[in-house]
């Protein structure tokens, strides 16, 4: 019975759902974070991305990353973007993403999942919501 007991909670923590790496910072001016939870952390070139991930720059910060779909987003100065959710399966090349700009500018360069169906990338501000094709566009929100 104990023997059991053991395979089955191994195999439903296999099956528990772990954050992984969903893309990296390629370069940063300036202040510049990645905020994880609680944890704000200076956004350095390499900096691994997390789903939930709250990208932050402030009055002289500027900050580049690439997502692992091949997304591209470049923040302004005064920038507060979070990544709400993102999804992807290598294999298909297909997934979710959706990320919400609260302030500031973000430009973004589409990857993989956009190009992957309807509605698969969604952009966030305040007052609207964008679904993204397969293109290249910038956001401004005051």
């Amino acid at each position: 019975m104990r023997f059991g007991s053991a395979i089955l909670l191994m195999c439903i923590a296999a099956s528990a759902p772990a954050l992984a790496e969903i893309g990296r910072v390629k370069s940063s001016t300036g202040a510049a974070f990645v905020v994880r939870g609680k944890t704000q952390t200076p956004a350095k070139p390499g900096l691994p991305l997390e789903p939930q991930d709250v990208l932050l720059t402030k009055r002289d910060g500027r900050m580049a990353m690439t997502f692992i779909d091949n997304t591209r987003f470049a923040l302004g100065p005064n920038s507060n973007v979070s990544v709400r959710q993102f999804l992807f399966d290598r294999k298909t090349q297909r997934g979710q993403f959706e990320a919400q700009v609260n302030r500031g500018s973000l430009a973004i360069v589409s990857g993989q999942i956009a190009k992957s169906g309807q509605d698969a990338m969604k952009v966030r501000t305040p007052t609207t919501v964008l679904g993204v094709r397969g293109t290249r566009f910038v956001v401004n929100v005051p």
